[in-house]
């Protein structure tokens, strides 16, 4: 927990010098990070794709150490900038409710509650020395502009904030501000850490959102925190359809979606699936009850098994999970076997899931959907589905009282 918090969330004890945490801030990077350590992984399956050098890679057989693993409590400090341009209309308060605690439950329901994202809301404004329109603040943002605006909310926050005290910052700018322009919210990553408060600091969430903020945005930022992958697809012109992946199926796709629990993938490189939970596939016929991912599991329980995995090469692999109405997919408008193909070497925003459409020729909930032509992806009772262009078919025989379904895979 952190250490010497006043009932506000952050520490006054002490004023701390601007000039350590200033340094390396000349190192900024957007969408980059140096590969951290291995960790070694006690829950891989002899099916666990190995991690690789691509951003967010998602292999599972080891973590990246430079990242914090959310197994834990982790601590979340939440740090609100205003700009000598624009006196804030909404406070501070209002503001924490727009994110919590609905982030930490998404992360509580998402985990099985293996894991708690504990909140430290800063109770009032910290003024930053530029106006807000002097940072150039918007989605492809100028490496000058970014390292300026850090650099001054580091320097801001430093006197009130002991930041060796939390595994994750957030920077809350003030929404109103002419300046700051909602699609430039994004977790910012350093080649090398900042030094403040004698710890590193590795990457920090900017946010820059409207009140009221988009639904789940911070969760999806959150999840680069945990080295989740962005599931979208963006047009090179930024023209059309960024769900084409995923479609409505992981927060990291889209923070709209109607079923945006994690897929049971990523949950298994987070730590909260291990390998007695996924059910390796080898040549032949066998049969796996799969648990619906968004199912609690009963009280003292694992919840059965969640993932069923089919190697494919030695960097792809197919997953097959079951997707119900519980939990954080209680909007879901359909239910049933979701089948996607996983790629450890593929970066963020490269695809590195793709979910596979066992009805191409149709398309739902196209007044809910944010890409209706996946939303009836998931196989039904008595549907079987053929791999494109693998030896691998996927019939889904019966639903338990339970909920759970009965799956035949032949390959």
């Amino acid at each position: 927990m952190p250490r010497q918090q006043t009932p506000g969330g952050v520490d006054r004890s002490r004023v701390r010098s601007a000039a350590a945490v200033l340094t390396s801030m000349t190192a900024l990077a957007a969408m980059s990070l140096v590969a951290g350590p291995a960790v070694a992984d006690t829950g891989a399956a002899p099916c666990a794709l190995t991690r690789t050098a691509a951003h967010h890679s998602l292999g599972v057989d080891t973590w990246n150490g430079a990242y914090p693993k959310p197994e834990r409590t982790l601590d979340a400090v939440m740090v609100f900038l205003s700009f000598p341009d624009h006196r804030p209309t909404v406070g501070t308060e209002e503001l924490t409710s727009d994110y919590f605690p609905a982030t930490s439950e998404f992360f509580a329901r998402a985990s099985y509650g293996r894991f708690r994202l504990a909140s430290h809301p800063m109770k009032r404004w910290v003024p930053m020395p530029q106006p807000s329109t002097a940072y150039g603040i918007q989605r492809d943002w100028a490496p000058e502009g970014r390292a300026a605006y850090l650099r001054d909310a580091v320097a801001a926050a430093d006197a009130e904030v002991d930041f060796s005290a939390y595994d994750v910052v957030y920077f809350v700018a003030d929404p109103n501000a002419p300046g700051v322009d909602s699609d430039a919210t994004k977790v910012v990553n350093f080649d090398r850490p900042l030094r403040a408060d004698g710890t590193d600091l590795r990457r920090i969430v900017t946010v820059f959102e409207r009140h009221p903020p988009d639904r789940n945005v911070l969760a999806h930022e959150t999840g680069h925190v945990f080295d989740l992958p962005d599931l979208y697809h963006r047009p090179s012109d930024g023209k059309g359809d960024w769900d084409t992946y995923v479609g409505d199926w992981d927060v990291m796709g889209s923070q709209f979606g109607m079923a945006p629990d994690l897929f049971a993938w990523h949950k298994w490189k987070l730590g909260w699936l291990d390998s007695s939970q996924v059910d390796c596939v080898r040549s032949g016929t066998s049969l796996h009850t799969l648990q619906p991912l968004g199912q609690a599991p009963p009280t003292g329980g694992t919840g059965g098994t969640r993932l069923a995995v089919i190697r494919t090469g030695p960097g792809s692999a197919i997953a097959v999970e079951a997707r119900g109405s519980a939990g954080n997919d209680g909007d879901t408008c359909t239910e049933g076997v979701l089948v996607y193909r996983v790629r450890n070497e593929a970066s963020s925003g490269g695809g590195p899931i793709e979910v596979l459409d066992a009805h191409p020729g149709t398309e739902a909930c196209w007044d809910r959907s944010v890409y209706p032509p996946l939303a009836d992806a998931p196989l039904e009772v008595g549907e079987t589905f053929t791999v494109p262009g693998e030896r691998i078919t996927i019939e889904v025989a019966d639903r338990t009282q339970s909920g759970a379904y009965t799956v035949k895979i032949t390959t």
